[in-house]
């Protein structure tokens, strides 16, 4: 260990005791779906997941969400409230403590809350009213069925206990149940469990006593609370102070935590994404530690950087920092920093990819960064060397370009890379310098740096042609040429190979760097609607008067997440970005005066703009496969990235 680096982070270094429990240091993990459990079931990969987590540095796990009353029977919750679990949920428990580290299940329920589509037609709620995202409708709890539901989260409770649990978190917040019964807004029942503070916190305190009560004194009791939730009418910072105050009052809450946003509108804000702040709700945090009655606290919300997290701990802002998706890009964050190696960190480029991922119930969990989450040998991975060297040349500097570079020197073979470009990170370089991109500098800046460690020659500014190509004598060939975005039907030839309408990588490459305001209308055509594009979007909107996106889909950001297309929609809103949804372009062979006519898709109602000085257009990218016609019968060629495919980052 680099000393000089240890006697850095101190404070993230400082051994907790939480009810007995003695925690290492201050880390905590954050409660992340990743969709790896099976039919209610523990799996290999989901412990794996956990322990890589622990291996890394987590003093303390808070799990995904556990089933622990019957209604819960999801197949991507591991069920609790069964006797016949308990033998995986030991296998589970003495898995992670077997790397000293503590590990919470999270008890949480839903009630009306749904991210996918459609609606729930089973959900429960303290009152009937509608959920604020899928409009499905519950049915409202009775008293007695309230006391039920408490009685059986205890009883598993105790079942997780015996298993090797050290506690639970209770989430109260993201909208769901609780968080639900908390809000003025959602709440509005007229018996005990409504109306005044005490009325609408009763459930939750009655929990605690009752999770107290089975678990005795040496069981962790964590609360996740709304901090503001952003809603009109429900939870603001005062709210949540008084809330937490009556919470915490009573000596029940060992650990406390604040989560942002609601099922609703605001739902972006639990997970905020490059286009907010850095730690956004630090300020937000000091101030409710006031109101917690000194009970442990931990920060929480886009924490990165261990210099940040050491920070936060230093000031005394809160006791531990609990990260969520920085652990999933990289599970040995911890054990990096300390060791002095923070550079070979893969951080958290705060993409939502993992959100996305199993909230949409798509896939288990991924990142954007972290190619092996969940793998036996994910945490500080380093390739198995090869049993002989090859003669590598790798075509294109971009992510993927970079990403089988830097891995096949680290087996032992030597890489060369040609690119096109003057500096490595291909079109992620540009996607960096647009609104709400700059974190994406982390990916390619980590490969580059690997792969000069492990001696990668770079070739820029360079056209690879097959003759150079084979003129190096390589063994393998990988083609990571990228793709581009094909012209649309309505721009005529001749505008086309002008280059008076660009593609909006090309419009961005010139526009990405300029700070001086340009006049007239800028009009993008989006049949793209990934992120990047509406980035570009606002961007634009800083340099014209006057942004239009046209599509010809009914809505804008069909490709992206929820949580993403909640801040596309809200950042439109907030620039004054216009959009023509189910709308197509009509161009002749030369603009008229500056003007462009849009038609509905339906009724071909035109709809003029006038005064335009960029048109441009976003579509989907065909690959470049140039080389591969050429170098496939005189070499051993792989396809990798968007020459493939072109996709996303992960």
């Amino acid at each position: 260990m680099d000393s000089a680096a240890a006697a850095a982070y101190p404070h993230l270094q400082a051994p907790l005791t939480l009810r007995g429990h003695r925690l290492r240091n201050r880390l905590m993990h954050a409660s992340i779906v990743t969709f790896l459990a099976h039919e209610g079931h523990v799996t290999d990969r989901l412990i794996q997941y956990y322990v890589n987590r622990a291996r890394g540095g987590a003093a303390l796990i808070v799990s995904e969400p556990v089933s622990m009353i019957r209604r819960q029977d999801v197949p991507n919750w591991v069920r609790a409230w069964t006797p016949e679990a308990e033998g995986e949920l030991a296998r589970w428990a003495d898995a992670v403590g077997a790397e000293d580290t503590r590990l919470l299940a999270q008890l949480i329920d839903r009630g009306r809350g749904r991210n996918v589509p459609g609606r729930n037609h089973d959900a429960i709620a303290p009152s009937a009213l509608p959920d604020d995202l899928s409009m499905t409708m519950p049915r409202a709890l009775g008293a007695g069925e309230i006391a039920a539901m408490v009685e059986e989260f205890a009883a598993s409770a105790a079942r997780l206990q015996r298993c090797g649990f050290a506690g639970v978190e209770i989430s109260a917040g993201h909208g769901h149940l609780l968080h639900q019964f908390l809000s003025p807004r959602m709440n509005r029942r007229d018996d005990v469990y409504g109306g005044d503070l005490a009325g609408r916190t009763r459930v939750l305190r009655e929990l605690l006593a009752a999770l107290r009560s089975r678990c005795g004194a040496g069981f962790i009791l964590a609360v996740k609370l709304p901090g503001d939730d952003g809603v009109p009418g429900s939870i603001d910072v005062a709210e949540a102070a008084r809330i937490a105050d009556a919470v915490t009052g009573e000596g029940a809450v060992d650990l406390v935590s604040f989560a942002q946003g609601s099922h609703s509108h605001t739902l972006e804000r639990h997970v905020p994404d490059d286009h907010w702040p850095r730690m956004p709700w630090l300020a937000q945090l000091r101030e409710l530690r006031r109101a917690v009655n000194g009970v442990t606290l931990a920060a929480l919300g886009r924490i990165t950087d261990p210099a940040e997290a050491e920070g936060i701990l230093a000031r005394g802002d809160a006791e531990l920092v609990a990260l969520g998706r920085a652990l999933i890009a990289d599970p040995a964050w911890l054990r990096k920093a300390v060791d002095g190696r923070s550079h070979a960190i893969r951080y958290c480029v705060s993409c939502n990819t993992c959100w996305e991922r199993t909230t949409a119930q798509r896939s288990p969990i991924g990142c954007d960064n972290n190619p092996r989450v969940a793998e036996p040998d994910e945490c500080d991975w380093t390739p198995p060397r090869a049993a002989a060297s090859r003669r590598v040349v790798v075509v294109g500097a971009g992510i993927a370009g970079l990403e089988a570079a830097w891995t096949a020197a680290a087996r032992g073979h030597a890489v060369t890379v040609l690119s096109a470009g003057a500096e490595p990170g291909g079109k992620a370089r540009l996607r960096a310098l647009l609104p709400g991109g700059e974190s994406l500098s982390s990916v390619y800046g980590f490969q580059h740096g690997a792969a000069l460690r492990h001696g990668v020659r770079f070739e820029f500014g360079v056209q690879a042609a097959a003759a150079g190509v084979l003129a190096l004598r390589p063994d393998a060939v990988v083609l990571a040429t990228g793709a581009a975005m094909v012209a649309p039907d309505w721009l005529p030839a001749d505008l086309r190979e002008a280059g008076l309408v660009p593609d909006l990588r090309t419009a961005m490459a010139e526009l990405a760097r300029h700070h001086r305001p340009q006049p007239g209308v800028a009009v993008l055509y989006d049949f793209d609607h990934t992120e990047g594009t509406y980035s570009a979007a606002v961007r634009l909107r800083q340099l014209f008067e006057r942004v239009v996106l046209v599509t010809p889909l009914p809505a804008i950001a069909r490709d992206t997440s929820l949580v993403t297309r909640q801040g596309i929609v809200r950042r439109f809103a907030e620039h004054g970005i216009e959009v023509l949804a189910s709308h197509d372009l009509v161009l002749g062979s030369a603009f008229d005066d500056g003007v462009v006519t849009a038609v509905h898709v339906y009724t071909r109602a035109p709809t003029a703009i006038a005064d335009v000085a960029l048109l441009a257009y976003a579509t989907p990218r065909a690959p470049d496969e140039t080389l591969w016609a050429a170098l496939a019968p005189q070499v051993p060629v792989q396809r990798i990235g968007d020459c493939r495919s072109a996709r996303g980052v992960a």
